[in-house]
């Protein structure tokens, strides 16, 4: 596909890794819409940028755990660019849940962001695509989903679900629309995590490192604009974390 002209979706695009991506994107020539919840802010500032490279651009504030947000986001670019070609399902919290502390709100809360945000998303943006004939969806996973780790119980089992829902929706969304995962390995360390925590995650990665957001960007590159004859992969980029 040819990113030139068409129109992007990126949710969470306002910080960290999505806003990386979203900037990617906007260097070859698309669209960009900027979904954002709280991050209001970061989101106007990434919108200017974009524009200030020729491209259009859009903010849109919205819940993607919710249909009528997810509606939301689609409705305004639809107005804004006249169609979507591209949606990065990039939306997500992590955060601790120790076992012994759980409660239902945890489990409420992962699944409403983390699998329910990238199901409305590929369900809703996915039959516009097939109605325009194109499109490519990309879901955020987690390399860990196949190695998890403890006391992250709710976001294992909603980040697990998105494994499933894009070979799902690979073949009901097949042949005109392409559903891809990247699983992200260790790119950008919490902010609460000490030194210590950071390297003994260099030490457990085969490649001796933390990621980049360039190693994700490359990637959703890759699937979007790099081929038209993959659908339903889940890539790790994860330094050998899968592996090691």
């Amino acid at each position: 596909m040819d990113l030139r002209g068409a129109t992007v979706v990126v949710t969470g695009g306002a910080i960290r890794v999505g806003r990386h991506v979203a900037g990617r994107l906007a260097e070859r020539g698309a669209n960009i819409v900027v979904n954002y919840r709280t991050s209001a802010r970061e989101a106007e500032a990434a919108v200017a940028e974009f524009r200030g490279q020729g491209v259009g651009s859009l903010a849109v504030q919205a819940d993607v755990s919710t249909h009528a947000g997810v509606q939301a986001i689609l409705d305004a670019a639809i107005r804004e660019f006249g169609s979507v070609e591209v949606l990065i399902n990039n939306a997500s919290i992590y955060g601790p849940t120790p076992f012994d502390e759980l409660d239902e709100a945890d489990f409420d809360r992962n699944i409403a962001v983390n699998l329910k945000g990238p199901y409305l998303g590929c369900w809703l943006f996915g039959r516009h695509m097939q109605a325009q004939g194109r499109g490519k969806i990309v879901n955020v996973a987690d390399w860990a989903v196949e190695r998890p780790y403890v006391n992250y119980a709710p976001y294992f089992v909603a980040k697990g679900g998105v494994v499933a829902l894009t070979r799902v929706m690979a073949k009901e969304l097949a042949p005109a629309v392409q559903v891809n995962a990247v699983a992200p390995g260790p790119i950008l360390m919490p902010a609460d995590f000490d030194q210590e925590t950071i390297r003994a995650v260099e030490r457990a990665t085969p490649l001796g490192r933390i990621g980049d957001p360039e190693d994700i960007a490359q990637t959703i590159l890759y699937l979007v604009e790099g081929t038209d004859f993959v659908t339903g992969a889940v890539i790790p980029v994860d330094g050998g974390r899968t592996v090691s």
